[in-house]
């Protein structure tokens, strides 16, 4: 994909660094104690706690990853706002509540208010850095993403950038910055995602979308005859897809061939000598974009040229009768170089708009393929309330009732969000704006279609959405160093002073950290990653927070126990399942299951129960 640099875009981005900073230098002057670094004093209004819930947990997953997976898979992806929201009702009516009762700065704060165990100290630290560091991937790839249309940099500065951005803004303040922050990101996100629905409603489908701010390249179809000039080279069958790689003024495109007609499939081609070559030539010659319309619209049974303005439930009934092309990524190897090829094909509105394009359920479904979707489904619904960012949140409002009121707030602004993903990322897949090497661009470029105004505003929303999230983490992540490790584990009882001291040096060390696994993991799905951190805290942390606060025979030893269980049976799982196998490897890994929390949390629940029934003597010693 070849992107303009779009100077407007630069000037709010800009901009919006620059607030971020200066609430940073302000906040700066009244964050001396490790109270107010780690949880803002506990002074945070509920109502902008609540918006900044909102502005924490609509990551760039949400708004990238969601949008994109949409976009390419239909309802599919809508399943993972699905999942996102329905956490928030465990995390209403079981968490929010005892976990300010509970804690006072971190996590580890609540699991282990009743006993003063160093096991817990130890494992819930841990837990917190792995869970805030598998969240923080997804994060990091997604700048790197939103900073080539943006800057027209590459992708590794735009990890550096929001690396270097988010450590300031958590070493100067801390957590009162990060809210605010956060407050501001995520009002302004839901409120332009609703402008750009507007546009999407206003607009309609349309054969011919009329986009002024952008090139489209789409991919040819060819007869026999049309091949006059093309030399085939060579033959390969991937996945029942028939290839062919033709020659043709010294540039080499691969086509599937279906009887006397060629498909040009769009093509990446990674050679031996490194070098990567776009549809047969190299980058700058720009032959590789996103693709254009190609959507046969229906309306009332009849085919139409565009639709006109429609209405939300009118956009949804016109995609249900029309046919939408899909593109699907194929991987393979031609003998001498690596080929990735994005294949059209065509496919019914109505299958977009029900569960089966990426998660085989129904028609063609694998026993594998349906525990999948069940584990994943799981892992969204328990993962939010045992996020270590969202849940030090609660220690930032003044009582327990604040705490329960800014979660209403927080569902209400969220679950608004997640409705406009449905219709953002069928925007994108009917108005042809799709970047084939990176769906975590689809909303960004639906609102470059409508306007180089709004693609700023967006981009320069979806950066700040970033940042906002990261800098939760890594206060997170520096609370667990600093509080959990060095002054409860370690026994160092560092001053005030020593613990914010303490804090900041952990909070630029997780985000050095952060910046190289941004870079490692990049165009992988954002909202596919945070469905790892989700299944990773629902393992590691669920089960002892449930069983803390509602089974009086819990130990010490069964928490930790079943912390280190989650914590390795989830990475273990996603580390030898096929999506790691695949990105780093080429190879289809040791098993099929990708979300491991059907697993991992059933044998982290079992662990807990058994442990603390072989060790009820050691409650005698629990705190009042």
């Amino acid at each position: 994909m070849i992107y303009g640099v779009s100077y407007l875009a630069i000037a709010l981005f800009v901009f919006f660094v620059l607030i971020v900073l200066g609430l940073s230098f302000y906040f700066a002057r009244k964050t001396k104690s490790a109270n107010s670094y780690f949880a803002a004093g506990g002074t945070i209004h509920w109502a902008v706690n609540g918006v900044a819930f909102a502005g924490d947990y609509l990551s760039a997953a949400s708004f990238l990853g969601i949008c994109g997976m949409i976009a390419f898979v239909g309802y599919d992806g809508f399943l993972y706002s699905i999942g996102y929201l329905a956490g928030w009702v465990v995390a209403l009516f079981l968490v929010a509540e005892p976990m300010k009762r509970l804690g006072k700065f971190t996590f580890t704060d609540a699991l282990d208010s009743k006993f003063n165990s160093k096991a817990i100290q130890l494992t819930a630290a841990i837990s917190t850095l792995i869970v805030s560091l598998f969240y923080l991937i997804p994060q990091m790839v997604g700048a790197g993403t939103l900073v080539e249309p943006l800057l027209g940099l590459d992708h590794w500065v735009g990890v550096v950038i929001v690396g270097a951005v988010v450590i300031f803004i958590v070493a100067t303040a801390g957590m009162t910055s990060t809210t605010y922050v956060q407050f501001i990101k995520g009002g302004l996100l839901i409120i332009f995602s609703t402008v750009l629905a507007i546009y999407i409603f206003t607009n309609g489908l349309n054969l011919n979308p009329d986009h002024k701010n952008q090139d489209y390249i789409q991919p040819m179809t060819l007869t026999a005859d049309d091949m006059q000039g093309f030399t085939s080279v060579s033959n390969i069958d991937v996945d029942a897809l028939s290839f062919v790689k033709m020659e043709k003024d010294g540039i080499y495109r691969w086509f599937t061939k279906d009887g006397d007609k060629f498909e040009e499939a769009m093509s990446t081609t990674k050679t031996i000598d490194g070098e990567k070559l776009y549809n047969g030539a190299p980058k700058e010659e720009g032959k590789f974009y996103q693709v254009g319309n190609m959507v046969t619209i229906i309306k009332d049974g009849v085919e139409v040229e565009s639709t006109g303005k429609v209405g939300p439930l009118k956009f949804l009934s016109v995609i249900n009768s029309s046919e939408i092309a899909r593109y699907v990524k194929v991987l393979f190897d031609d003998g001498d170089n690596e080929v990735t090829a994005y294949v059209k094909t065509v496919t019914p509105g109505k299958e977009m708009l029900i569960p089966g394009l990426k998660f085989k359920i129904g028609k063609g479904a694998t026993p594998l393929s349906k525990l999948n979707f069940i584990s994943l489904m799981l892992a969204l619904f328990l993962g939010t309330a045992s996020l270590p960012h969202i849940l030090i949140r609660y220690y930032t409002v003044p009582s327990q009732r604040d705490a329960r009121k800014s979660t209403i707030v927080a569902i209400a602004a969220i679950g608004f969000f997640y409705v406009l993903t449905m219709f953002m990322g069928l925007g994108a897949a009917t108005n042809g704006v799709l970047n084939l090497e990176d769906g975590n661009m689809s909303a960004p470029l639906l609102a470059k279609a409508f306007g180089v105004g709004l693609f700023a505003i967006i981009s320069a929303i979806a950066f700040a959405t970033i940042l906002g999230t990261v800098s939760g983490l890594i206060v997170a992540s520096s609370g667990a160093i600093a509080h959990d490790l060095v002054d409860r584990y370690m026994g160092k009882q560092l001053s005030d002073k020593e613990k914010v001291r303490a804090g900041k040096i952990a909070a630029a060390c997780v985000g050095v950290v952060a910046i190289i696994l941004g870079i490692l993991f990049k165009g992988m799905n954002v909202s596919f990653l945070v469905g790892w951190a989700f299944a990773v805290a629902a393992s590691a942390n669920l089960p002892a927070i449930l069983m803390l606060l509602f089974w009086k025979k819990t130990t010490a030893k069964g928490i930790a126990s079943s912390i280190i269980v989650g914590i390795v049976s989830a990475l273990g799982i996603i580390i030898t399942g096929p999506s790691i196998s695949k990105q780093f490897f080429r190879s289809e890994g040791l098993h099929g299951l990708d979300s491991p929390a059907i697993i991992s949390f059933t044998l982290a629940l079992l662990t807990l129960i058994i442990v603390s029934l072989l060790t009820q003597k050691d409650n005698d010693k629990k705190l009042a």
